[in-house]
């Protein structure tokens, strides 16, 4: 099997387990790091196109896990994580490592908000190695050791 070929059947069993673990993904500190994962992933080379943002923010949007929170609030949450990320990206990267961090009280709510790093990550069809990097980066901040998943 291909790399690439496992990498999606992964991506898919993680978005799998996290639909399983939807009830159990309500509380702020989830819904925070989350978008902070996901403005990390979307900017993890330093830049963001505009096409890049609608791509993520549509996958936010569109992800059922996520449904537990309003649409507009999580856009509003990523809008300004990516707004820190971009005015200055090591800056800003400090920051967003922090919010996500606070998932780490509760287990499965940071092996989550790693799972959607990489599951958003990998949605454009190419997990690169920035984007494996930061996410990379947030399980040290989640206490998670990265090769449990593949990292």
């Amino acid at each position: 099997m291909a790399l690439w070929d496992r990498f999606k059947e992964s991506a898919s069993q993680m978005q799998t387990q996290l639909v399983a673990k939807k009830n159990d993904l309500k509380s702020g500190a989830f819904r925070d790091a989350s978008m902070a994962m996901c403005a990390l992933v979307a900017a993890a080379d330093g830049t963001v196109d505009p096409s890049e943002r609608q791509r993520v923010a549509q996958l936010i949007s569109t992800n059922e896990v996520l449904q537990n929170f309003p649409a507009d609030d999580l856009r509003r949450r990523f809008e300004s994580n990516l707004d820190k990320l971009t005015a200055d990206f090591a800056f800003g990267k400090v920051g967003i490592l922090q919010e996500i961090a606070k998932a780490k009280k509760k287990p499965a709510e940071a092996r989550a908000v790693v799972q959607i790093g990489i599951v958003i990550g990998g949605a454009d069809g190419d997990f690169d190695k920035d984007e494996r990097a930061v996410v990379r980066e947030a399980c040290y901040a989640l206490d998670l050791p990265p090769h449990e998943f593949d990292l």
